[in-house]
This record gives C-alpha cells, sequence and structure tokens, in this order.
C-alpha cells in the first residue's frame, strides 16, 4: 500500500506525540522506584517528572522561531535526535544529579519535536482535513497516556525502572527514519527573520525562575525568584513588541479567541495534570498497591480520552470549537470535585468514575481547543500558535506538579513519601483538588469568553 506525503506527515505527527508523551505519563510510577535507588526525598522525587515539563517550557517559544526560520523537518529531526540520545543517558545515570540532567535534556528534545510536529501538520494537511489531522496526533498523546501506565507499570514491577527508557529507543529511531526516507518536504515561515536571541534569554530565565520560585513559595527565595521571574516575563513582552523579529509574536493574542484559548489551555493543565500523581501516590502508598497493579487502574482515563479526541476533533470541524471546550472543562471539573473527597475508604467505583469523567472531560475539551488556537492566525504564524499551544501545556503541567510539590513540602516537609505518612499524603491530594477544581471553572469561563469573541477562525 502507497501512501502520500500528508499520511506520513500525520503519522510522524502521531509517534512524536505519542513518545512525547509516554515517558512524561509512564514515568510517574517508576518514580517511587528511581527515589528509592537514588535516594531522593519527597520534594526530590517531584523533580522527576517537574524538570523535564520545566525544560519543555522554556524550550517551547524559541523552538517556535527556529523551526520556522530553519524548517520544522529539520528541527523534528534534532529534536527526536536529542530525547533519543538524552533517553540513552538516562538509563546509563548513576546519581540523582545525573539523572536529573538527562530528564532535563529529555525536555529539550521533546520541547522541539511537540512544536515542529504540530507546525508541520498544519502546513502540510489541506484546511478541511485539519482538524480530523490534528484529532490523530491528539490521540496519540492519549494512546500514550493509556498505554504507558500498563507497559509502564508492567516493566517496572518486572525489569526495573531502565526498562521504561530502553522500550522508546527502537520507535525514537523509527520516527527519525521516516521523516529522512518519507517525508521529501520542508515549512518555513519566518526564513528572513533574524533569531531573537536576548527574547530567548529573558523568556527562558523568566519562566524558570518563575515556576522554581512557584515550588518553593514558602521561603524567601521562592518569592524573591517569582518576583525576578514575572519582571523578566513581562520584559519579555514588551521587547517583544518592539522589534522586527520577535520570538514570539504577541500581537497575535490581540485576537480574542487565540487569547481565550490559551488561557484555557494554561488553566486546564493547571488543574488536571496532578491528578495521575495524586491518584498513583494513593494507589501505591495509601492503598499499598504495587507500580503494576496502579497502573492497571490508571489506564481508565487516558483510553477514554484516546477514544473522545479524534471524534472531537471532527466535530471541531463544523461545531464552534470553543462550545466543545467549554462543555468538555465542565465535565472534568467534575472529576476534581469527587477527588476533594478522596482518602483511604473511598470506594474504588467512585474513583473509577471520576476518572471516567476525567476522560470524557479532556477528550471533548483538547483537540478542540487546539483546533481553535492553531486556526485562528494566518498560515505563516502556525509555528508560533504552535508553540502558544504547547508552551500553554507544558508550564500549565509544570506548575500543576509544581503546586503538588509545593503542598507536599509544607504539609509533609523534607519526608520520604512511604505508606506510613498515608494521612499526610491523603490531606495534601484533598488541597491540591480543592485548589485545582477553581482553577478549573476559570477554564471553563476562558472558553464562554472566547465563543462571543467577534474575531473570525482561519478556516
Amino acid at each position: 500500500m502507497k501512501f502520500d506525503s500528508e499520511t506520513y506527515v500525520v503519522f510522524v505527527a502521531f509517534i512524536t506525540a505519542f513518545f512525547g508523551v509516554f515517558l512524561s505519563a509512564g514515568i510517574v510510577l517508576g518514580v517511587p522506584s528511581i527515589a528509592a535507588e537514588f535516594g531522593m526525598n519527597n520534594v526530590e522525587q517531584n523533580w522527576i517528572t517537574t524538570i523535564a515539563l520545566l525544560a519543555v517550557a522554556v524550550f517551547t517559544l524559541p523552538a517556535g522561531q527556529i523551526s520556522g526560520k530553519y524548517g520544522v523537518k529539520k528541527s523534528l529531526i534534532v529534536g527526536m535526535a536529542i530525547f533519543l540520545l538524552a533517553s540513552v543517558g538516562a538509563c546509563l545515570s548513576i546519581s540523582k544529579e545525573m539523572f536529573l540532567i538527562f530528564r532535563a535534556l529529555q525536555g529539550i528534545g521533546i520541547g522541539f519535536s511537540n512544536v515542529s510536529s504540530m507546525a508541520m501538520v498544519v502546513q502540510a494537511v489541506k484546511p478541511q482535513n485539519r482538524g480530523k489531522s490534528l484529532g490523530f496526533t491528539v490521540t496519540g498523546v492519549y494512546l500514550a497516556g493509556s498505554l504507558s501506565p500498563v507497559f509502564c507499570g508492567f516493566l517496572v514491577h518486572n525489569f526495573g525502572w531502565r526498562a521504561m527508557f530502553y522500550f522508546v529507543f527502537p520507535f525514537l529511531i523509527l520516527c527519525l527514519a521516516l521523516m529522512i526516507l518519507k517525508i521529501p518536504g520542508e515549512w518555513k515561515s519566518y526564513e528572513e527573520n533574524k533569531i531573537d536571541v536576548l527574547g530567548y534569554v529573558l523568556y527562558g530565565i523568566g519562566i524558570l525562575a518563575f515556576i522554581y520560585g512557584f515550588t518553593n513559595l514558602m521561603k524567601t527565595n521562592g518569592v524573591i525568584c517569582i518576583i525576578i521571574g514575572t519582571i523578566l516575563l513581562i520584559a519579555f513582552g514588551v521587547y517583544e513588541l518592539k522589534i522586527t523579529s520577535p520570538a514570539f509574536n504577541m500581537n497575535l493574542f490581540k485576537n480574542m479567541k487565540f487569547t481565550s484559548s490559551n488561557i484555557a489551555a494554561l488553566c486546564s493543565y493547571l488543574a488536571i495534570a496532578a491528578i495521575t500523581t495524586i491518584l498513583n501516590y494513593h494507589f501505591q502508598y495509601v492503598r499499598g498497591w504495587n507500580a503494576q497493579m496502579s497502573g492497571l487502574i490508571l489506564i481508565v482515563t487516558p483510553i477514554i480520552m484516546a477514544i473522545m479526541a479524534p471524534n472531537a476533533g471532527k466535530l471541531s470541524d463544523r461545531i464552534h470549537p470553543q462550545k466543545l471546550a467549554a462543555i468538555g472543562m465542565s465535565i472534568a471539573t467534575m472529576t476534581l470535585v469527587i477527588l476533594i473527597f478522596l482518602d483511604a475508604n473511598t470506594p474504588l467505583y467512585l474513583i473509577v468514575i471520576a476518572m471516567i469523567l476525567q476522560g470524557i472531560g479532556m477528550g471533548m475539551f483538547t483537540t478542540p481547543n487546539t483546533n481553535a488556537i492553531m486556526s485562528s492566525v494566518p498560515p505563516n504564524e502556525t509555528p508560533n500558535a504552535s508553540a502558544a499551544q504547547s508552551a500553554m501545556r507544558t508550564i500549565g503541567q509544570t506548575m500543576s506538579l509544581g503546586l503538588l510539590t509545593l503542598v507536599f513540602a509544607w504539609i509533609m516537609g523534607s519526608l520520604k513519601l512511604s505508606s506510613e505518612y498515608s494521612n499526610m499524603i491523603v490531606q495534601s491530594s484533598q488541597l491540591i483538588c480543592i485548589i485545582c477544581t477553581i482553577i478549573c471553572i476559570v477554564a471553563v469561563f476562558a472558553s464562554l469568553v472566547g465563543i462571543k469573541s467577534k474575531d473570525s477562525f482561519n478556516f
């Protein structure tokens, strides 16, 4: 069977999306084993997940301009190569410092891959098929989320945490081979633009300082970092408006559909991303299950997301995407309301109901919201739009895990997570769910604001 170039583009984007999430979602099951091997306390072990997401957040906006200038295909190849080499390095790590460095490098590779693959789909696929293609790409995210708990739980339980990394090697190599051999074209939008080095520095240091400060908010240096980060991010925005070749085109935020969709994305991931970690900690530390059993239960939400995402993508080509996004976030909010009362006596069926609602809600939200962001800008600005939606996702996920780290540190101090402190784990989880419920409601209102905007989509 012969496939056309569009099919290969969508397939490669699917693989990229899948393995960009596979380790990020699955490594949660391996965190207790990794922490035990390297002697990490509860704050340090939360950085196993957070540091990769933080690196993605820092490098996402630069990836938008760089991929637009040098080509999204080249950027995707480089991003996947960095991801592969960093995964090898993580397996060879002999200390927690070495492991965290390679986790950060993985994040850099994922950051470039996420932006480039999404921009490539939008630019290579016909507009009438955009929502459907984006739906397949997002399905890769949710399919990875559904399979990774089972696969990673099995691998960690039977072969050790390094087996998770070994598993991805052949697939990353396949992705690189398809990019080089089967996709002949290249897509550039900002070929004549200069690279905005100062903008990268302001944004990178600013977002790094802000999120690091957020995770250490109870300490004086944490507050100082938040202040410094906020000042640098404001300076970044002002500077970007004044130069001719900005790292990110801030004028895109004049479009209310673009702005409201990005705010909704940021809030949704901030509210939802910590749920998997909370449930994993509940299963392993409160209920005493092993990683394999925990993974079998955690599969519920992403399977439903994987089913919902492509169908929601098709609907968003015909129905106002932000209407679907608002409905989806309203359903997801119900998940957090249920989990506010999560403790050792919560029936398993109620937890499963909450996970089903999360899957339906986020499945209805994510693809339409992505379509709204990507379709609200001119075609030449798709790398910037891709960078924006990727940045909102990763910043939201990073801040969500930062919130988790902050609350656990506030309640547990520097104690190591274990069944001995299950009551404190329950208390921390309930507080996080209360905060995230409020944030989820904000995401619903952000989508509703976008619906009323007179700005048009670029269909």
